[in-house]
């Protein structure tokens, strides 16, 4: 596709990151993994590693089975969430609300229970990244601390986060940010939010970007609720240099899911979806399901990130044993359709579509 570049709107984010099309395929932990880096990378678009939930060891194996199938440019993604002082009192009414969840699956309530760990961008994971040198380096939930960016910096990898409102935007331009992901409340997944807790203000991605895109000087991608074409060049209408696609890569064969999960991802086509706090104690949309009815989707007992969700893995697997999708967190944007694409056919359709609507649009 690259003689068509010149037909996109805006360049910056290809030849800021050195990729062919304007889409940056979402880092989704869990489900994203190298087939699908790969996939959306020989596409042209940039291809997006999460790490929070692997080991540094896996993000290396993952890494070299990217690195041998091809060269293109790498964005490895980090959280970088301030971690929680411990709350016994809350952990513990966490675990007297699931109590009865507990005997209904015949489990002990008070069983113990591995904590649910997410480890934030820290000192080795910065060595990580020193050694295998990704071309984008993105954060969520903010930014490391400064002499950790730094390093970052020095080694090449050009740096983007995510901001959930303007405020969060120009944050992250002050402190260096070579572009910013606009994540607007249709999102699935976690929302990106790190200066306020708040969510009740949270605004939609077609009200946010063009305000992100006049308060910031650098390149905008534009993220959540953008599924097809239409979605990419409305992007581009109101201001953003790229879009990041999520949940539409959850139907690609290369996307590591659960069967239950995939199931409830094909019975609807978003408007099932809302904001909860219950499956890791920070904010994210996912499908509705039993746990976000009865306990949810917002509850002050579940504990702070990431702690919520040790209480929840034995009766999550004793509800999946028995083919319930009831205690899993089945994130979900607000707009999705079923395909049967690849990772790499999906990117080169949404490319040609896109181009096709620019096209023919009034000059």
């Amino acid at each position: 596709m690259d003689a068509d570049n010149a037909m996109w709107p805006d360049n910056r984010i290809q030849t800021l990151f050195g990729i062919d099309l304007p889409i940056v395929q979402a880092p989704m932990a869990g489900p994203t993994q190298a087939e699908m880096v790969i996939g959306a990378a020989q596409a042209g678009a940039l291809g997006s590693l999460p790490c929070a939930m692997l080991s540094p060891q896996q993000v290396r194996e993952q890494c070299a089975s990217i690195r041998a199938v091809t060269d293109a440019p790498l964005n490895l993604n980090f959280f970088c969430h301030q971690p929680r002082a411990a709350d016994p009192a809350r952990e513990a009414a966490w675990r007297e609300r699931l109590a009865g969840y507990y005997r209904e699956y015949g489990l002990d309530p008070a069983m113990p229970v591995a904590p649910s760990a997410r480890a934030p961008f820290d000192e080795p994971w910065c060595e990580l990244l020193e050694e295998l040198r990704p071309q984008v380096a993105s954060f969520h939930f903010g930014l490391p601390e400064p002499r950790l960016l730094e390093r970052v910096r020095a080694s090449g990898a050009r740096i983007v986060s995510s901001a959930t409102t303007v405020d969060e935007a120009r944050w992250l331009e002050q402190r260096g940010c070579d572009a910013i992901i606009a994540q607007g409340a249709e999102a699935g997944g976690h929302r990106g939010v790190f200066l306020r807790e708040d969510i009740t203000t949270q605004a939609g991605l077609f009200a946010l970007l063009p305000r992100v895109v006049d308060a910031v000087r650098v390149p905008v991608i534009a993220a959540g609720g953008i599924f097809d074409a239409r979605g990419i060049v409305a992007a581009f209408a109101l201001g953003a240099a790229a879009a990041q696609i999520g949940t539409a890569y959850l139907f690609c064969p290369e996307a590591k899911l659960s069967p239950l999960h995939r199931q409830a991802l094909h019975a609807g086509e978003g408007d099932d979806t809302a904001m909860t706090n219950v499956f890791t104690g920070r904010p994210a949309r996912g499908i509705v399901n039993r746990l976000m009815r009865e306990v949810g989707p917002m509850s002050d007992l579940a504990p702070a990130f990431p702690l919520a969700g040790g209480a929840l893995a034995p009766l999550r697997a004793k509800a999946e044993a028995a083919g319930s999708d009831g205690f899993m967190s089945l994130w979900s944007g607000q707009a999705r359709r079923a395909h049967a694409l690849s990772a790499r056919e999906l990117t080169l359709t949404l490319a040609r579509e896109s181009l096709q609507l620019l096209s023919q649009r009034p000059r």
